[in-house]
């Protein structure tokens, strides 16, 4: 009797591995939404005069659209230590970004290279807010959003708000700590 059970117990439909050796897996895929918080420092790598991509150079009505150029590195959780991009437009008259156009291309870079695509708008708002250091001019305090990534990034979404500055002491950099969540797919794809 009991090798008939031993038998029966090993029948194939059982077994974790397949006719072709493959362990399966039965793990579905599900959204996880977790706090994001990301610090990092912006360079200036360019800044164009009139660009036709980002709207009308017309001074005499104040309108001064010009393209900006930034890269840079910082940490973050979800990507650890990780390098940006950022290319967007902005009317240095305003500081309002990204403009009629609405041309903005940042992302952060993980150092295994997976990516995540984002979008911001705003405006840079001259003076400081309290909790900034001293030597603050100008600081924009704007939503952010994930637009999907690469890698374990993705289909991966998310937003939050920026607390970003820029120093007198530091004039080629600006300063950034962003927070919000960020949700990601988990499990077998």
């Amino acid at each position: 009797m009991a090798v008939i059970f031993l038998v029966a117990g090993c029948n194939k439909s059982d077994d974790p591995i397949n006719d072709n050796n493959v362990v399966l897996k039965s793990a579905q895929s599900h959204l996880v939404t977790l706090p994001f918080k990301a610090d990092f420092v912006n360079t200036f790598l360019a800044e164009t005069g009139p660009n036709p991509i980002c709207g009308d150079w017309d001074p005499e009505n104040g309108q001064f659209w010009m393209m900006i150029y930034g890269e840079g590195g910082g940490t973050a959780t979800h990507l650890g230590k990780f390098t940006h991009h950022f290319e967007f437009c902005c009317d240095v008259g305003s500081g309002i970004y990204p403009g009629p156009s609405g041309y903005y291309e940042a992302y952060f870079v993980a150092a295994n290279g997976d990516s995540l695509f984002l979008l911001g708008q705003g405006q840079v708002k001259d003076g400081r807010l309290d909790h900034h250091p001293e030597d603050v001019t100008s600081y924009f305090t704007d939503p952010w959003e994930i637009l999907g990534g690469t890698g374990r990034f993705e289909g991966a979404s998310g937003h939050g708000m920026t607390d970003d500055y820029n120093r007198s002491s530091y004039p080629d950099n600006s300063f950034h700590h962003w927070t919000g969540e960020i949700t990601l797919i988990k499990g077998k794809r």
